[in-house]
């Protein structure tokens, strides 16, 4: 067992020194683009089978998106964290601290999921009201949150295992994982939803169940020694310098998917003020952005450990590299989705409703205002991921706090003052553009870094 894992360790480590670049975040980067994809392709499918129930369903699917983001606070900021850390510790041969590592954030991870778990059923009904909503959407949203809670503790781990199998190099893994669930996922959708009757509970349900499938799957390669480095209670061993790495490098995560959340409960109860048309309307365009932007955060996904592992092998020559390489390519490839996206917008909204006019109308606004923006936001995902990728933390924490907090709640607050529900419709883009200005220098700084070190290199050599 221990020689195969040797194999493995130099099949894999020769791959992320040697394979030329712009192959090597390819191949890192499309499979975790196809799970992208797939899972963001979910979020429409279950919004689109709970649109048939009527427009406070698809409000409840909505608020429960804060929920969402609430249990992914803690699990993808242990998962980005160790993805970081473990990138570089295997870019340096630390592999004991590598595995180290794994065991402390997946462990740690499903033990927050449980505390989730217990709060958040004792506290249900506020919870969701707390989260916006409102009349008959609250019987609703129960329904889904309760399932969403059960399953909280595998979606902890799942989080935690797919970005540790991406930091060693172990994309296809993470796909294959992550990828049978949300079919799972789509393929119980219409058949507990319609089929058998279950409503928006029905849709709860299908994904429970898929993150309980996502989750058996991706331990089955460490169980099997197809990994790096082994996960074992065993290797459960806290240091004050794992600690204090995983919560350097995983608070701009947890800051960002904080005030997400906290952009979510605020854009949900503003919503609700207005109407549930203007409730469900936000719900939907959200999950028809997550798709228009989930191949270019699958890219930069692939991208990062490839940064990182090069960083701690002191190839900066590769890191530069892919920089640019990743940086041409999303900006491209997202600009070409966007104006696709906003050009037919209203048939995007019309396939999640025929009746409402108004849900419509709000949606197309604010798909158009977003599609704007969208090239700005794959320039700051990949500066974000280099910092996160290289171990910058201060960076990626200004990055990461910036475009859904610091700039997206005042612009909650200040635009629908001033433009009544399409100023709400239009808040995200308006963050997103000033969210790149601050990045710009952001930018020069981290390149200058990377720029610097590979001359000190030159000269030394």
């Amino acid at each position: 067992m221990e020689d195969k894992r040797i194999v493995f360790q130099k099949e894999r480590q020769s791959k992320m020194l040697e394979m030329p670049v712009p192959k090597l975040v390819f191949q890192m980067a499309v499979p975790t683009i196809i799970s992208m994809l797939v899972m963001s392709l979910y979020n429409m499918a279950d919004t689109y089978f709970v649109s048939s129930l009527g427009t406070a369903a698809t409000g409840a699917v909505g608020i429960n998106l804060s929920l969402m983001s609430f249990i992914q606070m803690a699990g993808t900021a242990l998962a980005m964290g160790a993805n970081s850390y473990i990138a570089r510790l295997l870019g340096e041969k630390r592999n004991a601290e590598a595995s180290s590592v794994l065991s402390i954030a997946f462990f740690t991870s499903v033990a927050i999921g449980v505390v989730m778990l217990i709060l958040g059923l004792i506290f249900i009904e506020p919870l969701v009201i707390f989260m916006g909503a409102r009349d008959e959407v609250v019987r609703y949203a129960m329904d889904y949150a309760l399932y969403i809670l059960l399953a909280a503790p595998f979606m902890m781990g799942v989080f935690v295992l797919n970005q540790c199998l991406r930091a060693e190099g172990s994309a296809m893994l993470s796909m294959l994982g992550v990828l049978f669930g949300t079919v799972l996922n789509l393929v119980l959708d219409p058949l507990l939803i319609t089929g058998v009757g279950l409503g928006v509970a029905g849709a709860a349900i299908a994904t429970a169940i898929s993150k309980f499938t996502s989750f058996v799957i991706l331990v089955i390669p460490y169980l099997r020694s197809k990994t790096m480095i082994p996960l074992s209670i065993r290797n459960f061993k806290p240091s004050h310098s794992i600690i204090a790495e995983l919560t350097k490098m995983g608070f701009p995560t947890l800051a960002r998917t904080a005030l997400t959340t906290i952009a979510n409960i605020v854009t949900n109860n503003i919503a609700s003020m207005f109407s549930v048309s203007a409730l469900a309307a936000i719900s939907v365009v959200n999950k028809i952005m997550i798709f228009v932007s989930s191949a270019v955060l699958g890219f930069a996904q692939g991208y990062q450990p490839v940064a990182g592992f090069n960083w701690g092998a002191k190839r900066y020559d590769r890191v530069k590299k892919s920089f640019w390489f990743s940086a041409w390519v999303s900006v491209i490839s997202v600009t070409a989705v966007a104006i696709v996206a906003a050009i037919i917008a209203p048939w995007l909204m019309q396939v999640f409703t025929e009746s409402d006019a108004e849900m419509i109308e709000i949606g197309v606004v604010a798909i158009r205002t977003q599609c704007l923006a969208m090239p700005s936001v794959a320039w700051v995902i990949i500066v974000n991921m280099t910092y996160a990728g290289l171990g910058k933390a201060a960076g990626a924490a200004v990055l990461s706090m910036l475009r859904q907090g610091l700039f997206f709640i005042p612009m909650t607050i200040l635009l629908p003052r001033l433009y009544g529900v399409y100023g709400l419709a239009s808040v995200q883009g308006a963050a997103d553009m000033l969210t790149l200005l601050v990045s710009l220098p952001l930018s020069i700084t981290i390149l200058r870094e990377i720029n610097r070190k590979k001359k000190e290199q030159t000269i030394v050599t």
